[in-house]
């Protein structure tokens, strides 16, 4: 509860504290330690409001009556803030005309406001201790921000995550748990995300704490075309999963126009939709859009190897987004010992929603201009159409982008049930 003094001493205390004010002059004359309307010295008035606080009386020591103490109590103990605030008032108001109440007759008239259920031995919380987290040769205290943030690896909603994580919480803390193996914890967490949300969620969190602990990296490659939302998608899913890497197929193409003239590869100097128009000759039996942009990507898809090889050479996971990635361009098996790369087309099959999408850009901070995607909308929706038969061509899964939160939890499914499938054996086995 802090340090006690009783009533007597810390008005002896503040009266010194005003030792020599006396002789202090106002601007008007008066003296500062004189007495003011009232007919009494600051060093009175102190020692006065000292005498008329309420103070609580706790084996034997006295600490002032604190409402934020009551409040911060009830809340250990599960309380809402409101009802806590509401219970530490009205307890005010009944003792307000005491000078000396124990802190057992606080916890009655506590008891009358809300009953006996805040104090259940379900409802309490002992006091905190500090938690450590051991394995690997690493000590790391526990986080329950950081395990919540773990938890999203499942799939699951952010605020569920929170509530599981602080679920364990509560659980090490009744144990009285001062320090846990990071094996164990993770059984602790698969245990309750079991029981409080189900089982395939505790596998997909598993799975991926798993695969972390390998020493090869995940490498996510969302496709589709411009506008679907690729971008905002790839940045949501790698801070779900805790890949600190977002790159674009169009930085390297930015790049790739640095180093490489419109006479030697004239097509990465326009949009995937309008590409076609800086090609020298067209092939008669083939659409120009199409053309365009497979010549495009074709020059680009050397610089998303190159990042991909930097990705498996560092060991350092990698979402990559960008209406470059195409299935079938990239040779996947070539990774297969050297990375868990998982590919998916995101798509937006609402050909009125879509167009609104390139609307809000322009509302937004995007300085592309809304008005160059809605002119080619039949481009792009052909560049789309043609990924989707890629992808079906490869068996890439289709993640519609119709609702953003549903389609961050297909992804983070889709990346975690392709790992699954890679580790069977070990998908339901925490240790």
């Amino acid at each position: 509860m802090g340090s006690t003094r009783q009533p007597t001493e810390t008005a002896s205390a503040s009266a010194k504290s005003f030792e020599g004010a006396e002789n202090q002059t106002n601007p008007d004359g008066s003296s500062a330690g004189s007495a003011g309307a009232s007919g009494r010295s600051a060093a009175e008035e102190v020692a006065g409001a000292e005498a008329e606080r309420l103070w609580v009386e706790d084996g034997g020591n006295r600490r002032p009556f604190m409402r934020g103490i009551i409040i911060h109590s009830l809340m250990a103990r599960d309380v809402s803030f409101e009802d806590a605030d509401r219970t530490a008032n009205e307890v005010r108001e009944r003792i307000r005309d005491r000078s000396v109440v124990t802190k057992a007759e606080i916890g009655a008239e506590i008891r009358k406001i809300l009953g006996d259920t805040p104090f259940d031995s379900d409802h309490q919380l002992p006091v905190p201790v500090d938690i450590a987290v051991t394995g690997d040769r690493r000590r790391q205290p526990f986080s329950k921000g950081v395990l919540a943030q773990s938890l999203l690896a499942a799939a699951i909603d952010p605020q569920d995550a929170f509530d599981v994580s602080r679920e364990i919480e509560r659980k090490l803390l009744r144990l009285r748990i001062s320090e846990i193996d990071r094996t164990e914890l993770r059984g602790l967490a698969f245990e309750t995300l079991s029981n409080a949300i189900d089982a395939r969620a505790a596998e997909r969190y598993l799975v991926w704490r798993k695969v972390q602990q390998l020493d090869r990296p995940v490498i996510l490659l969302l496709g589709g075309a411009a506008g679907v939302g690729k971008t905002s998608l790839a940045l949501e899913v790698a801070h779900r999963l805790g890949i600190g890497r977002v790159l674009s197929t169009d930085s390297v193409r930015q790049i790739m126009r640095l180093m490489l003239s419109p006479d030697l590869a004239p097509t990465i100097h326009g949009s995937s939709y309008d590409a076609y128009k800086l090609l020298p000759t067209l092939t008669p039996e083939t659409d120009p859009v199409i053309e365009g942009f497979r010549s495009q990507t074709a020059t680009v898809s050397v610089g998303v190897r190159a990042s991909m090889d930097r990705a498996v050479s560092e060991n350092t996971s990698l979402v990559f987004d960008g209406v470059s990635l195409v299935p079938g361009l990239i040779d996947l098996d070539a990774y297969g010992e050297l990375a868990h790369v998982v590919f998916l087309v995101v798509a937006s099959l609402d050909t009125k929603e879509y167009a609104n999408r390139f609307a809000s850009r322009e509302k937004g901070q995007s300085r592309r201009g809304a008005h160059r995607y809605v002119e080619n909308l039949d481009s792009i929706l052909k560049i789309q159409d043609h990924l989707l038969d890629e992808a079906e061509r490869y068996g890439v899964p289709i993640v519609e982008n119709d609702s953003f939160d549903r389609a961050v939890l297909l992804i983070i499914r889709h990346v975690t049930e392709a790992l699954r499938a890679q580790r069977p054996a070990e998908s339901n086995d925490p240790s």
